[in-house]
């Protein structure tokens, strides 16, 4: 079970880091919708269906519980999850760590733009301030990376347990 977690987890995590830091790169500088980022976690997410139906059918002859099927979705989520917490600590390494700074002053001028001014401008300039400087802190900033694609795992981990452990279900062939 746990060459499945780290095979697919791994295989999950390098898709979800490498498109969206590709976005970064060869898109215009802007890090695109939220929207945008999570369909990309769902997508290579996936991989836990593919995972969790790929050992019922190999190793289980074609039957999984719910427990056995959801442990292995949470740890297939997991790998995914470290997977990409190393993939976009590489990639600010590669930067310069000039992420952080690039989001608030778009968020910034964004609001601006918006017609923010005065007190609540200052107080959204404070508050970007010390995003940045919390950022700064890998304690704080990878666990942080890691809950943006972990919830979206636990998810679809419970989804595909549910579906898997009932045999009918796209069955062995």
């Amino acid at each position: 079970m746990l060459r499945y977690a780290l095979i697919y987890g791994a295989i999950a995590g390098a898709i979800s880091i490498t498109v969206i830091t590709l976005g970064l790169v060869f898109g215009d500088g802007n890090t695109g919708s939220q929207a945008f980022g999570y369909l990309i976690m769902i997508v290579a997410l996936a991989m836990i269906f593919v995972g969790v139906k790929r050992y019922r059918d190999r190793d289980l002859g074609g039957v999984i519980k719910f427990g056995p099927a959801f442990m292995l979705g949470l740890a297939i989520a997991g790998v995914a999850g470290i997977a990409y917490v190393l993939g976009w600590e590489a990639y600010l390494a590669s930067t310069g760590h000039a992420f952080i700074g690039e989001y608030t002053a778009g968020v910034i001028e964004a609001k601006r733009a918006a017609g923010m001014a005065g007190a609540e401008l200052e107080k959204l300039i404070a508050e970007m301030d010390a995003m940045v400087e919390n950022y700064a802190n890998p304690l704080f900033r990878m666990p942080m990376t890691f809950l943006e694609i972990f919830p979206v795992g636990l998810i679809i981990a419970l989804i595909s347990a549910a579906l898997l452990r009932n045999p009918k279900v796209l069955p062995a062939r």
